[in-house]
């Protein structure tokens, strides 16, 4: 089949290569239009274009989806399927144009965890099992009919990076599987709604900054989840002696705790734990505001907090 790729982070470059790879014909891709970064401002592409660019398959950077032009040239390639892999959200003349029409790669167990994040919030969540699907786009976001899906685990202390890396190789693989079961009319799409039946979904909406910041009145799970799930970006944070502290990683302990919640205490040389109402958070990787991100062992050897702050 002639396939359209549209996709811009490295979470899609690993679905846009596993398909190269598997002999499908990539005939174009779309990705997002270069942006300025960094303190020069200047022009960085996405992962996307630059894998692409590398193997010469031609690329398009819609500012606009409905641009007249954009549009004209996404039909000049005659495309059977458009593939979707961390990409924006498509109008109906994009994702109905092609005749079998445009799968989209989730990072979740659809229909759990519709949304921009579902990775975060799984992890945030608790959740000890997460996945990926392949589903047919439709009016409504991330509520196309399932083609397939495939089940990875959560471990107890995993982040949301870990967790991305993992659903990052499964995903590819399942597109993959998804591609040429379309090719073979070997696929029966199932409706969300089945799957859902009676169960109370769950949502994945977007993380904003002030999402990450840490409440330590809240239980030592809650705490330690909300870490691993925003770990490493956007980040859970606190403050150290009135500094921003961005935390990556952590180890719960539910303990009786001996010291007021939200407050820390430290030997100063190789740990640093904060109270919560049922345990300690010991933090093992860490990044003050201005300086590199380290371990904790590291961190204390240039830092010395005072032996407990309490926080408002």
């Amino acid at each position: 089949m002639r396939i359209i790729f549209m996709g811009t982070p490295e979470f899609a470059v690993a679905s846009l290569d596993a398909l190269l790879n598997a002999g499908e014909e990539v005939v174009a891709v779309i990705t997002a239009p270069d942006k300025p970064a960094g303190r020069g401002q200047k022009l960085q592409q996405s992962a996307v274009k630059v894998y692409a660019a590398a193997r010469g398959i031609p690329i398009l950077q819609p500012e606009k989806l409905r641009d007249p032009q954009f549009l004209n040239d996404l039909k000049s390639f005659e495309a059977d399927l458009q593939v979707v892999v961390a990409f924006r959200m498509l109008p109906e003349v994009v994702w109905s144009m092609p005749p079998l029409g445009t799968v989209n790669l989730h990072a979740s167990l659809l229909p759990h965890y519709r949304g921009a994040a579902p990775i975060n919030h799984a992890v945030i969540n608790g959740e000890t099992e997460s996945g990926v699907s392949t589903f047919l786009l439709q009016h409504e976001i991330d509520t196309g009919n399932i083609l397939f899906s495939q089940k990875v685990t959560i471990g107890p202390d995993d982040t949301a990076g870990d967790l991305h890396d993992q659903l990052m190789t499964v995903g590819a693989g399942l597109l993959v599987k998804t591609v040429k079961a379309l090719a073979a009319g070997k696929i029966t799409p199932i409706p969300q709604e089945r799957l859902a039946g009676d169960a109370v979904l769950k949502h994945a909406p977007k993380i904003f900054k002030e999402d990450g910041k840490i409440d330590w009145h809240r239980p030592v799970d809650e705490v330690h989840n909300l870490i691993r799930g925003l770990s490493p970006y956007p980040t859970a944070y606190t403050e150290l002696d009135g500094h921003p502290l961005k935390i990556f990683r952590s180890v719960k302990e539910r303990t009786s705790v001996s010291h007021p919640i939200g407050t820390y205490y430290t030997d100063g040389m190789t740990f640093l734990k904060f109270a919560c109402p049922d345990g300690y958070i010991d933090v093992r990787d860490v990044q003050l505001a201005g300086k590199k991100r380290m371990d904790i062992r590291a961190f204390l050897r240039g830092y010395r907090p005072r032996s407990v702050t309490i926080f408002t």
